[in-house]
């Protein structure tokens, strides 16, 4: 089955006039589990504004009759948090042979159509524009197998990254703090990178 959303493609500047819409979504997508982000309007505009100062930075959108259901980015790792350097210094790998996918997010209603692929493919193809690039790589939380908020209905995007050629990197490891629902103050998140060499293209 495939969507009938329009996609659409922004690079560097041109992202920042799809801030707030962009932040809206991610505060409501990532509200639910595995992130459990209490979700902050004005840090989501703060943290998006990466992606316009970085002249090789991407932004996917997926409309659906003109309103925003589902988003993707990424940037050259050197261009991103400088937490995110860390575990690829670690490991021997420059940041200039990295290209940092962000996130995917998308609305329930508009998942299992295809747009996730589609999300990927844009990115993979534009990190191997830049040239220098060996690796894609994102970050996913850790949540253990038995967290009491795990919903019923929950599904893993593991098995979809995997076929994706995603391998992840149980040693590479980034911590970073943000407000859970329902709790008074930010703690520590960790998060586990994923890698997927580039050098093998499709």
């Amino acid at each position: 089955m495939t969507s009938n959303a329009q996609v659409l493609v922004r690079r560097g500047p041109d992202i920042a006039e799809w801030f707030d819409t962009v932040a809206h979504l991610r505060a409501k997508v990532f509200r639910s589990f595995p992130y459990l982000y209490e979700g902050d309007i004005e840090y989501e505009k703060h943290y998006l504004s990466m992606y316009a100062r970085s002249a090789d930075s991407l932004l996917v959108l997926a409309l659906a009759d003109d309103v925003v259901v589902g988003a993707s980015t990424g940037l050259p790792l050197g261009d991103a948090e400088p937490a995110f350097h860390v575990p690829f210094a670690d490991r021997g790998i420059p940041v200039e042979a990295v290209f940092y996918c962000g996130e995917s997010v998308l609305l329930p209603a508009f998942r299992g159509l295809g747009l996730g692929h589609r999300f990927f493919d844009e990115r993979e193809a534009h990190a191997r524009s830049l040239g220098g690039m060996q690796w894609a790589s994102f970050a996913s939380v850790d949540r253990a197998d038995d967290d009491l908020r795990r919903p019923s209905n929950y599904r893993s995007n593991d098995p979809f990254w995997t076929r994706r050629g995603y391998v992840r990197q149980s040693d590479m490891k980034v911590t970073l703090p943000w407000k859970q629902v329902g709790e008074p103050s930010e703690t520590e998140q960790t998060l586990t990178m994923w890698l997927h060499s580039l050098e093998n293209a499709k």
